[in-house]
């Protein structure tokens, strides 16, 4: 990737995330501020890169407005980069309880440290601060820009919320199919990293159609991104992904590849309505999933959504420096399972 110009990007997006997150570091919120600041990975044991995430999100924004501007500027957009990250982190602390996960990235949840009801309330001030944070653009756009750009976060809000409600409500049924899968991932994943490119665009002073293809660029981007991540969830070899990849079996999970072997109303669908898949069947039953085509036709629907990513970004024409970066690191995302 152009190295120069990510690793002038990324310090800049964390000092202004800690800004933005700065609006909460009073002597009487100080225990609140620390919730906020041991989730974003700065404070606490195991503070630092690991803990903190990749910042794929504001990296994706800040390069498609510098793409698109034509004389590469990305700074003034800063405040919108913070926002798509605090509300990707909003989202997270909500996901850990919702799921009841003890561990993220590697360390203790936030509803685990300080309870449930704190994690709720920490949750929802990063979802604040983000909608504060995009309002910070004025010092650097016309109200008019603003505004549109603020509209585009809420809507990402509302489609990351539509995502989670398909996602918790499939949990207990049965009758699910590959085309229920879509909209589900649609909201949870494919919608922020949309609304991403679609920001950046925006603030780079692209065009409509540029906008729309930068937008389904995202899109596109996420789904091909989630249907890469379920085949690792099943097929992934642990020392490269870094998690067991039986977890998604014995987790139950309605990934691509078990919608698309359940819909073969075969063997593997008889052992899924027998009950959970013990850690001892994972082996047997992945075999039995690709023996019934599920690991071919997730690939191919890897592949469909990745080349219609790319041909959005072609379409979209990013330029210089930025394209560059946006290229390779579009690559780099695309690349997981390829």
């Amino acid at each position: 990737m152009s190295d120069q110009l990510v690793s002038t990007l990324l310090p800049a997006i964390e000092a202004e995330l800690q800004r933005q997150v700065s609006r909460l570091d009073s002597p009487r919120t100080q225990p609140y501020h620390e919730m906020l600041t041991y989730h974003m990975g700065w404070t606490g044991e195991g503070a630092g890169p690991e803990a903190s995430g990749k910042r794929i999100r504001p990296l994706l924004l800040l390069l498609t407005t510098a793409a698109s501007s034509g004389s590469g500027a990305w700074e003034s957009a800063l405040p919108a980069a913070a926002a798509v990250e605090l509300l990707h982190n909003f989202s997270l602390i909500h996901d850990d309880i919702q799921d009841n996960s003890e561990k993220r990235r590697g360390r203790p949840t936030v509803w685990v440290k300080w309870g449930m009801p704190q994690a709720i309330n920490a949750g929802d001030g990063l979802f604040v601060l983000s909608n504060l944070a995009i309002t910070d653009l004025i010092a650097g756009y016309p109200a008019e820009t603003v505004v549109l750009a603020a509209q585009i976060l809420h809507n990402t809000s509302l489609e990351l919320t539509r995502g989670q409600y398909l996602d918790i409500s499939y949990e207990k049924r049965l009758d699910l199919a590959v085309a229920d899968y879509w909209p589900m991932i649609a909201g949870k994943t494919a919608a922020l990293l949309a609304g991403c490119c679609h920001l950046g665009a925006l603030l780079g002073g692209a065009d409509e159609a540029a906008q729309q293809a930068y937008r389904s660029f995202g899109n596109y981007l996420g789904l091909a991104f989630q249907v890469q991540d379920d085949i690792l969830g099943i097929w992934g070899d642990e020392t490269v992904t870094g998690k067991s990849a039986a977890s998604d079996l014995v987790e139950g999970k309605n990934s691509l590849p078990v919608l698309a072997g359940l819909g073969k109303k075969g063997k593997f669908a008889e052992r899924w309505a027998q009950g959970p898949i013990k850690q001892e069947e994972v082996e047997t039953v992945a075999k039995l999933l690709a023996t019934e085509s599920a690991y071919t036709s997730s690939h191919e629907a890897a592949k469909q959504m990745t080349d219609m990513a790319l041909s959005s970004l072609r379409e979209a024409d990013p330029q210089g420096e930025a394209g560059e970066a946006l290229n390779e690191l579009a690559d780099k995302l695309l690349g997981r399972a390829m």
